[in-house]
Order: structure tokens, then C-alpha cells, then sequence
């Protein structure tokens, strides 16, 4: 026996390539879906925070299924629009099938994301649906008049500042964005339609803008199971190895300096941020 044999001898058996397991690899999309980037934020969901996790769980030479981890209450239509579509490509690309699983919430602009899974998966708790649109400001006008400060603004363009939070609110201006939200909402209700096809149950309007529970979405046709990411990969893909794909976190999210900030701006915008996020995920009590 040469010295090669036997140093190979003792080294540990490395199994051959086409012996290894065949692999699932799920992505985490979690936390408020908005186009707002930020070096601390940790809970947000944007194409360009996560499509490099989606891109190398694709990526995998074993690659049997990708699974989508969703909890997200909703949020910024574009990104969830972006995100599954990015999603689907791949998917084709690929030739794999995905299945996405909603945990806590799975919600507006979360179910848009879960929509774009072949198969939907939730807990009988997990809160599914809110197919709907829905924007929110403040009107500060009577703010700046008790402080005595007059705002001026001038445009080229009479609907420029439509909507201005420190003007009295226009009826005209209310009426163009309900024709924004009901765009907006057929083109929601159609993403759902063309994903869910003839699994939706019919007699119940589906696109109220309500939520239901995982078990009553499993009857509406919205899901087509109730199950966890490890219950249901071990059954459909019991020789497959999953691993988890994170986003990658921001530098100072990393770091653990997530309320660092050094300007008042800076810190303005993150608190407002930080009020927005907890009020999307309170409205189902999280």
C-alpha cells in the first residue's frame, strides 16, 4: 500500500457527491415589508435586504424545494410585488417547487408573499388574508396653527401636494386616492386569483380585506394545508436536508447598535419608522 492509500485510509469517509442528501432551503422573510433601507434596522422585508438569501437558496446544486418562512403583517405593495416575482423567475428557472409557510402572520402584503409559493402552508393560529389596501397619515394643519406657523409651498402643478398632512384635507384629493387603492386592490385580488386559481371556495368575499385563522383559511381555499416547515418537508421530502437562509442583517443591526443614531434626523425617522412597524403589527394583536 502506497503512503497516498494509506493516509486515505485514515481519513473519515467523505460521501460521494451523488450520495449526498438532497437539500430544501428556506428563506426567513420576516417583519414589515417597505422600501425604506436602513443601517440598523432588523425586522424589514425589501427586495434589496433579501433577495440575495432568496438568490442562494436557489442556488443550491442539491436543491430539491425552496420554502418561504413568512411572518410579516403586510406592508409596501411594489416591494411585495417585486419580492414574489424575483421569486417565481427563480423557481421556473429552476425547475423546483415552493412551498411557503405562514408563522404568526402572514398578512396583506404577506399573503402576497406566501402567493408566491406553489403550495401555502399555515399554523391553525397563524392569521392569514387582509387582501386589501390601506394608507394612514395625520392631518397636523391645526398643529401648526395653534403654534402660529405658516407653512408656504409653492409648485408648478395644481395636484403637487396633494394629500399634505400640515393642509386641510381636499374631498378631491380623497376621492384620487380611493382610485389609487381600488387599482391597487385589482391588482392584489388578481395576483391571488392567478395563484389560487380554483382552490378559492366561492360565497364568502375573499378580498374584503379580512383576516381569518390558518384553520378557517385552509377551508376558504387561501391555504392548502395546515402544517409546520418541519412536519411537512419531513413527510414530501423525508431524505432532504433543510437548511435556513437568513437576510443578511445591516452592519450596525450586527453589531447590536439597532438604536444608534448620530443626527436628530436620523432619529426622528426611526422613531416614526419604529411607531408605523408596531402599529402594522398590533392590529392583530402581536
Amino acid at each position: 500500500m502506497s503512503v497516498t492509500d494509506k493516509i486515505a485510509a485514515r481519513l473519515p469517509r467523505v460521501m460521494d457527491r451523488g450520495e449526498r442528501p438532497p437539500v430544501v432551503a428556506a428563506v426567513r422573510l420576516h417583519g414589515v415589508i417597505t422600501p425604506q433601507s436602513s443601517p440598523v434596522a432588523r425586522n424589514t422585508i425589501s427586495l434589496q435586504n433579501v433577495e440575495s438569501a432568496i438568490n442562494r437558496a436557489f442556488d443550491n446544486e442539491r436543491l430539491i424545494a425552496v420554502a418561504l418562512l413568512i411572518n410579516s403583517p403586510g406592508g409596501a405593495p411594489t416591494q411585495s410585488a417585486l419580492i414574489a416575482e424575483r421569486i417565481r423567475e427563480l423557481a421556473t428557472k429552476k425547475h423546483v417547487p415552493v412551498l411557503a409557510f405562514c408563522e404568526d402572520v402572514a398578512a396583506s402584503g404577506g399573503y402576497w408573499l406566501a402567493c408566491a409559493g406553489d403550495e401555502i402552508y399555515a399554523h391553525g393560529t397563524s392569521l392569514v388574508g387582509s387582501i386589501g389596501v390601506v394608507s394612514a397619515g395625520f392631518g397636523l394643519n391645526g398643529l401648526l396653527d395653534k403654534a402660529g406657523v405658516e407653512r408656504r409651498v409653492y409648485t408648478a402643478g395644481e395636484n403637487k401636494v396633494r394629500l399634505d398632512p400640515f393642509q386641510r384635507e381636499k374631498p378631491e384629493d380623497v376621492e384620487w386616492l380611493k382610485g389609487l387603492h381600488a387599482d391597487l386592490h385589482e391588482q392584489f385580488k388578481a395576483w391571488v386569483t392567478e395563484r389560487r386559481g380554483a382552490k378559492l371556495q366561492t360565497g364568502e368575499d375573499l378580498f374584503s380585506g379580512e383576516v381569518w385563522t390558518g384553520s378557517r383559511a385552509q377551508q376558504l381555499g387561501l391555504v392548502d394545508g395546515i402544517g409546520t416547515i418541519r412536519s411537512v418537508v419531513a413527510k414530501r421530502f423525508p431524505d432532504a436536508e433543510l437548511t435556513i437562509v437568513e437576510p443578511r442583517k445591516p452592519l450596525l443591526a450586527k453589531l447590536g447598535l439597532a438604536g444608534a443614531s448620530t443626527r436628530s434626523g436620523d432619529l426622528v425617522a426611526q422613531v416614526l419608522a419604529s411607531v408605523e412597524e408596531r402599529a402594522r403589527w398590533s392590529r392583530f394583536g402581536l
